[in-house]
């Protein structure tokens, strides 16, 4: 313990647990919390001192482009805890601290009043009755008051000191008996000059992050526009895709993610299949980026890497059609950016250094041992030339910004150096607050969570491999509170281009029904690959050599163009535009934060509800987990947690179906057919 006298040894006033506060120990306030334009952002901390003193506490904040502070106050709750609260009215980075300090005023009002209360009754003398100097106490108030009115000016500063000398007048009289002398008006005048000589102000400013509603709010449709073409076996182009807007911006989606849309390597092209033989007709992996012989001799950055659009998809005339058109329709273009080369990327003879360089010369290809990538060279974060790369990938997602686009999703972004994420996503935020980042991040939980506290808005998650109702009740209650809640916001996918789960393989429609329900209600971002989930394709590809399953689509559209019609027989379309304009419709699937779990009795019953804080909407869901046999149970609700007073009937309202039911207190019975209802959206009707 240190024996040093403090450099403000009079300050008796301690602040602790300040939050929201991302991080603990030395790492504490490091990252920002987040937070969306139109937010109340709730501080809370612990305030105390020694003694008896009352403390009075505010809190400080200010957008990082304003030099001045604004003031909010704080109130006491309990056990020395205190909140406050603001409003968040603009994008970007912002600060707030906590500033507490002894109320000597507030303190003198109190014990004033209490020697008032304890004065003897003159015509009942107590000759046994404490003296209570009351003249004293009121010269002691006129000083507190005097010292209020320098801080003050102009009419408050005229008003304070009038009353500072009418207290002392009184003090004069030397009554009998005193009545306290100020209204509350007076008290709130003085108390909001307060004496902050000897304030405590917590340290360090804690940092803010405030993104667009978007980042809290969205749903996202992933298609391949090679695959976009009408006409059978044809590659398709940006064209094709601007002619399915209607019918994505129809299904309810307000985000068209685009795989990455640059040119294919060549060597060691991949087949159908991840076949790793080719012939010339194949087109390879999209995520194989880079061509150096399709560079422009009119443009230098259109030298066939990440600054390149395929030739078959289009000319950067028409991504600007398309960009344009998507906007049009309601909706945002999102694009993948990988940051990983074929070997024919011109960074690859550009920029060896860039890249790991094997004993015998040859540049390392990406493994995953047994796997091999022969057609994607991965690129070294410890290269002595860090700082010029850093640099050329900064400059890559500025190149789209420029062009209009303001979502990325970021493929695999845990296999580069977090310290690189920092710095890039910070810089891109400072000059383009507006833009999002979705993580594609199925990685361990720190590292995770970790590029969230770098800056990425959205990450995936486990969803995908969460399949029972204690596994999801867990995760999601892990997930949508506080502290991961502060700084992460989940984005759950059902399917991915790579990944088939075991579920959709061999639950069929009803499993594609339930899983899509419970993305689309459980969490307010979501997504999926299509038209395979509409149409519910679940054949996988052949199990890798020692292994029993795949996670690969059969003919997976990574190496081949697949054309489908997502109205086709079978199609979940019907559901998907139900969901999605429920969701549009109702504000409280538009937030995680307010996330309950409901008893069920049955295991294969999931119950959980969402609401606005006013409880002016509340939606609740039951769905069945079994995609083969009808389930049902009796729920037991939290009443509480859906703003229903016990021991009355309250109507629920099936959004699926339009049906309605009167429930009658706490215990209810449902049944569910997962190929027919797997699942009631309820809104709460309630009682008058």
């Amino acid at each position: 313990m240190s024996t040093t006298k403090p450099i403000h040894g009079r300050n008796r006033v301690v602040i602790e647990e300040v939050t929201p506060q991302i991080g603990t120990g030395v790492n504490a306030g490091l990252y920002p919390a987040c937070r969306i334009v139109g937010d109340e952002v709730v501080v809370s901390a612990a305030i105390f001192a020694d003694g008896h003193d009352h403390l009075a506490a505010r809190l400080l904040y200010r957008k990082n482009s304003d030099k001045r502070w604004i003031s909010a106050p704080m109130t006491a709750t309990s056990n020395d805890l205190w909140t406050g609260s603001f409003q968040v009215d603009k994008l970007g980075s912002w600060s707030f601290t906590v500033q507490g300090w002894i109320d000597h005023f507030d303190t003198w009002v109190s014990d004033t009043k209490k020697r008032l209360a304890a004065q003897p009754d003159p015509q009942n003398p107590d000759p046994n009755a404490t003296p209570q100097d009351i003249p004293l106490a009121f010269r002691s108030g006129a000083i507190l008051i005097r010292d209020a009115a320098k801080k003050a000016r102009g009419a408050d500063s005229r008003r304070l000191l009038q009353v500072a000398e009418s207290l002392t007048a009184e003090a004069d009289q030397n009554a009998d008996l005193y009545e306290y002398p100020l209204t509350p008006e007076i008290e709130a005048l003085v108390s909001s000059y307060p004496d902050l000589t000897l304030a405590t102000r917590y340290a360090p400013e804690l940092p803010l992050w405030v993104d667009r509603e978007r980042a809290r709010f969205s749903a996202w449709y992933e298609l391949f526009p090679r695959s976009a073409s009408s006409i059978p076996g044809q590659h398709g182009t940006f064209a094709d895709v601007e002619n399915q807007l209607p019918e994505i911006a129809e299904m309810g989606f307000d985000v068209l993610y685009l795989p990455p849309i640059h040119p294919i390597g060549r060597a060691f092209r991949k087949g159908p299949n991840n076949s790793t033989t080719s012939v010339e007709s194949d087109l390879g992996s999209p995520w194989a980026i880079g061509d150096k012989s399709l560079a422009s001799a009119k443009n230098k950055e259109d030298n066939g890497g990440h600054k390149s659009i395929h030739p078959q998809l289009g000319t950067f005339k028409s991504f600007d059609k398309l960009v344009a058109a998507t906007k049009a329709h309601g909706l945002e273009i999102a694009l993948d950016i990988a940051f990983q080369c074929s070997p024919d990327h011109p960074w690859v003879t550009e920029h060896p250094d860039w890249f790991v360089t094997r004993p015998d010369g040859s540049i390392q290809y990406a493994e995953n041992p047994p796997k091999k990538y022969q057609d994607i060279y991965p690129l070294n974060f410890e290269s002595h030339d860090w700082r010029g790369l850093w640099d050329e990938l900064y400059s890559v997602f500025e190149f789209w910004i420029k062009r209009g686009v303001h979502i990325f999703r970021v493929d695999n972004p845990h296999t580069k150096a977090l310290p690189f994420w920092e710095w890039c996503l910070g810089k891109l935020r400072e000059h383009y607050p507006d833009t999002l980042f979705l993580a594609e991040a199925f990685t361990r939980p720190h590292v995770m969570y970790s590029l969230a506290k770098r800056g990425f808005t959205q990450s995936y998650t486990y969803f995908t491999w969460r399949t029972d109702k204690d596994e999801l009740q867990t995760y999601l209650e892990e997930i949508t509170r506080p502290p991961v809640s502060d700084f992460f916001q989940p984005n759950f996918w059902p399917n991915t281009p790579d990944i088939l789960h075991r579920s959709l393989q061999q639950g069929g429609r009803p499993a594609f029904m339930q899983r899509l329900i419970l993305a689309a209600t459980m969490t307010a971002n979501y997504g999926i690959y299509g038209p395979a989930y509409e149409l519910g394709e679940n054949t996988p590809a052949t199990p890798p050599v020692g292994k029993t399953e795949s996670e690969e689509y059969l003919d997976s559209e990574k190496f081949q163009i697949r054309q489908r019609d997502r109205n086709g027989p079978g199609t979940i379309v019907p559901l998907i535009t139900s969901l999605n304009q429920i969701r549009r419709a109702n504000p409280a699937l538009q937030s995680n934060l307010s996330l309950h779990f409901h008893d069920a009795e049955n295991p294969q019953i999931l119950c959980y509800s969402k609401s606005t804080s006013d409880f002016e909407n509340t939606v609740l869901v039951a769905i069945n987990l079994d995609p083969f046999n009808e389930q049902s149970s009796w729920i037991h609700l939290d009443l509480e947690k859906l703003g229903i007073p016990s021991n009355q009937d309250f109507i629920v309202e099936d959004l699926l179906t339009g049906v309605a039911y009167t429930w009658q207190d706490r215990r209810n019975y449902v049944a569910l057919k997962p190929d027919r209802q797997p699942a009631h959206i309820f809104r709460i009707i309630r009682p008058v």
